[in-house]
């Protein structure tokens, strides 16, 4: 009888926010020239190669990501969240991710702090363990090789 294997690698949440699914179409390039499913790509192998299971999703809007949230409680050892325009004004996103047990990194193609002056305050630091900022699709896969060494430290 054939056994069915179940992967024991820790699942991880990539949320990302509103217009991400842009990147790569900006002129100007301020988050860079990958477009965001070059971008899942490049998270989903390392992924890989870190042994982690990625959701990697996007959503326009705030109330999915709260969804996504919630689903990940329980499930998944970590959240990776780039909430975008939501950084600087979601307190839904905050309260939710507040309320999530797991480990949490905030992460931004751009250097949010070398722009306007609305963006210097994220809601979203606050529930956060750590920050990766300004370095474009690299920071994603940052973002991922940190994550897998906070949860191998938690066990």
């Amino acid at each position: 009888m054939p056994t069915t294997s179940v992967s024991t690698a820790p699942t991880v949440w990539f949320l990302n926010g509103p217009n991400a699914n842009l990147y790569g179409l900006d002129a100007n390039q301020t988050y860079g020239s990958d477009s965001f499913p070059v971008l899942q790509q490049r998270c989903e192998a390392r992924a890989a190669q870190l042994q982690l299971q990625l959701r990697f999703v996007q959503s326009n809007h705030e109330g999915q990501l709260v969804d996504w949230i919630q689903q990940a409680r329980g499930t998944s050892a970590g959240i990776i969240i780039n909430a975008a325009g939501l950084t600087y004004s979601s307190v839904p996103i905050l309260d939710a991710l507040l309320a999530y047990p797991g480990r949490i990194l905030e992460v931004h193609m751009s250097n949010i702090w070398r722009r306007e002056a609305f963006r210097h305050h994220s809601y979203i630091s606050k529930a956060a363990d750590g920050v990766i900022a300004g370095l474009g699709a690299d920071g994603y896969e940052m973002a991922l090789e940190a994550m897998a060494r906070l949860i191998a430290r938690a066990h």
